[in-house]
Formats: structure tokens, sequence, C-alpha cells
């Protein structure tokens, strides 16, 4: 927390999947230490009502709310458990609906998306532009690990990854280190956006910004994906091929598969269960995930 103060950080997002890795314990002393030293938070609660509060911020006579939501994964609040607010395309409407009669202004930030891969799905395309329909000003993703692209949807920015920040963890892949600072100048007619490329020190961290050829391959690697975002039909076709490679492997976790010979002998108790509590878990968490889900139906569809 004293380097969230160094840095002059005035509020976080809270809304992911690693926020109950330390329980419920953790996720209330995150709470009570943030309080503490007066930095402001959102996307998460001490039950889902909590988890689904904007964030509302005042500033020159603007009024601006920010939402914040994660694909149902590890984390997710309920109506009587802590936890993040999960993506629900009524609830999170809803939210957006009511943060519009709150404020000037409404940002909405999502975690979400398939790790290390830098396009949007369909999917995604669809439901953060949906999140722009119901009165986003702006739409920021993030969760991936690696950049995505951006585009601006019927006058609304929608930024679909900005990579890592700072992660303290070493990772083989090159793209773990950069990552995009968006920068956000809110005036009272109109939204500026900017992004600022960023790169980790594989040796100690240290974070410094981009600039010359280093930032002008980035900002180029961004405008090729923003090419391909802006053609749906392209995006689908290339979609389509990484589901095709990628999504055996979570198909695989639902081995072995269930037919009428299994299912006799299982029903004598001739057969053990290969379901054990943590097999539920890590089945529950494909199921439920957005990305996840999305791999697998895309890997059905496209393997025949």
């Amino acid at each position: 927390m004293p380097y969230l103060k160094q840095l002059k950080v005035d509020a976080v997002t809270l809304a992911n999947n690693h926020v109950l890795d330390y329980g419920v314990n953790g996720l209330l002393d995150t709470f009570e230490s943030l309080n503490k030293n007066k930095i402001n938070y959102v996307g998460a609660g001490s039950n889902l009502s909590e988890a689904a509060k904007p964030l509302t911020l005042e500033k020159d006579g603007l009024r601006i709310a920010i939402l914040n939501f994660c694909e149902n994964e590890w984390s997710i609040a309920d109506s009587d458990s802590s936890g993040a607010n999960p993506m629900d395309i009524i609830d999170n409407t809803n939210q957006i609906k009511y943060a519009r009669e709150l404020a000037d202004y409404v940002i909405v930030i999502v975690h979400g998306g398939h790790e290390y891969y830098n396009l949007p799905s369909p999917r995604m395309q669809k439901q953060y532009r949906f999140y722009a329909d119901q009165g986003a000003d702006i739409v920021v993703g993030h969760h991936t690990h690696c950049i995505s692209g951006n585009e601006v949807y019927k006058g609304v920015p929608i930024y679909y990854s900005l990579g890592n920040f700072i992660f303290t963890k070493n990772n083989k892949n090159d793209e773990w280190y950069i990552g995009l600072v968006l920068e956000v100048d809110i005036l009272k007619n109109e939204i500026r956006h900017q992004l600022h490329p960023v790169k980790q020190s594989k040796e100690d961290f240290n974070l410094s910004l981009l600039t010359g050829k280093d930032k002008e391959q980035i900002l180029e690697r961004i405008e090729t994906f923003n090419g391909i975002i802006q053609d749906e039909s392209r995006l689908n076709d290339i979609v389509k091929n990484y589901y095709r490679k990628e999504g055996e492997n979570l198909v695989l976790s639902f081995e072995p598969y269930s037919n009428r010979y299994t299912k006799f002998l299982r029903r004598r108790n001739l057969l053990p269960s290969f379901i054990n509590e943590k097999k539920i878990l890590l089945l529950r968490n494909i199921i439920e995930c957005e990305s996840h889900r999305d791999k697998i139906i895309g890997y059905f569809k496209n393997i025949h």
C-alpha cells in the first residue's frame, strides 16, 4: 500500500480473477487497507450488491462514474459472499444505466479476454460495443497479459487490452513485459485518449516509457490489430483459426468421454467417478468463464 501512496494512486479496480487468491480474509484486509489509506476502489465488495456499486468522482464540476466487472472465474461475489463484480449482460446493463443517471461520464473497465492472444473474440467485440450502446463513454479491457488493438464505435473508444503494467513475475513470453498506459482527459464536452507504450525490465521489473523506434514499433503493431478489429469478417476468420488450434487443450479437461458403457458401469457403482472436487472446480471455471466458453464452442464448431 505505501507504493500506491508514493505513486499518488487515488483509486484502484478490483474486479479480476485473482482477487480471492488469499481468501475472503485477504480481500477484507485489502478493503481495510485501502480505506485506511484513503484510496478508492471499485469492482469488489463484501457481497454482490457492494461489488456492483459504481465509484463516483467529481472534479471541476464534472461527475465521473467508474464501473468494473470481470469474467466469471474463481473470484465472483454472491449475494452473501465477498468477491468481484461479475460479467453479466443484464446486470451490467442496469449498472451502466444507473451510473448514467449519476454522472456526466461513465467509464467501464472490464477484466477479460484470451490470455496471450492479441485480438478480442467476436463475442467480446459485440459485448463491449453493447456496453457503449447502453451508455458507456469509454470501455477499457485488460487481463490477457498482452497488448491488443482498439476502435472507436459510435464515438465511444474501446480498448480491448492494455497488457501488463507492473507484474513482478518472470515469464518466457516477451509480450509479458510490454504494456500500454492509457491517458484519458475528460473535458466538459469530450473525452480525449492517448496510448503510451511502456516496458518492464526482465531483470528487476523497472518500468520505462518507450520512446523513438521502440515506441513506433509498438504503435505500428497496434495499428495492425486495429485494422483486423475494424474488419469483422477478417477478425472472425482469424479467431476461428485460433480456436481450432487452441481449443483442444480445454476440451481435453472433460475426458474421459461418457458413453453407454461407462454410464452402465457408473450406475452400478462398478466404475469410480473421475470428477473429484478439484476437477469440479476446474470444469466450472471452464464452463462459466466467458472466454473459456468461447474457445470451447469455437473449437467444436470448427473441427469438422
